[in-house]
């Protein structure tokens, strides 16, 4: 006999299945805002690493982004396709490619930031002000390493 502590629950009340198709719908969303602008979200992430003010090779951004650096050189390389960066070689280490937004990436990041913002306002327009601040937060602790110091 099953009991209902060992009946599977609806697919609806599953985190994984919750968090997979909420990513899938807001990345939908992200898509069409951004696709006026020429960028995808990956793109447009990587636009807003290289704006932090210092400069970076294309292996310091990938390590900033979670992204290996093949795929890492393929971004850029779309980027740079796009006028949106240039490459050039760090005077330090002739070995590194660093990597700047060029006006045309610093005025693409500028309109996708826009429109990544509203994209995300949208996605999170059924839950009030405050509960959106708190999924938000709550999502970046479930993604903070935690480590334990003794």
């Amino acid at each position: 006999m099953v009991t209902d502590d060992e009946r599977p629950t609806p697919l609806e009340s599953r985190l994984g299945y919750l968090l997979k198709h909420a990513q899938a719908r807001l990345a939908r969303a992200s898509a069409e805002a951004l696709a006026p602008y020429g960028v995808d979200g990956h793109e447009l992430a990587v636009l807003a690493v290289l704006f932090g003010g210092e400069s970076l090779s294309q292996v310091e951004a990938a390590g900033r982004l979670g992204v290996d650096r093949t795929t890492m050189v393929s971004l850029v390389d779309g980027l740079e396709d796009q006028g949106l960066v240039e490459r050039r070689r760090s005077p330090q280490d002739r070995r590194k490619n660093i990597v700047e937004l060029t006006p045309a990436g610093k005025e693409c990041l500028r309109q996708g930031e826009k429109a990544r913002r509203a994209a995300e306002r949208r996605f999170l327009a059924r839950l009030d002000e405050e509960t959106a601040a708190t999924f938000v937060r709550a999502l970046q602790m479930l993604l903070t390493d935690e480590r334990v110091t003794e």
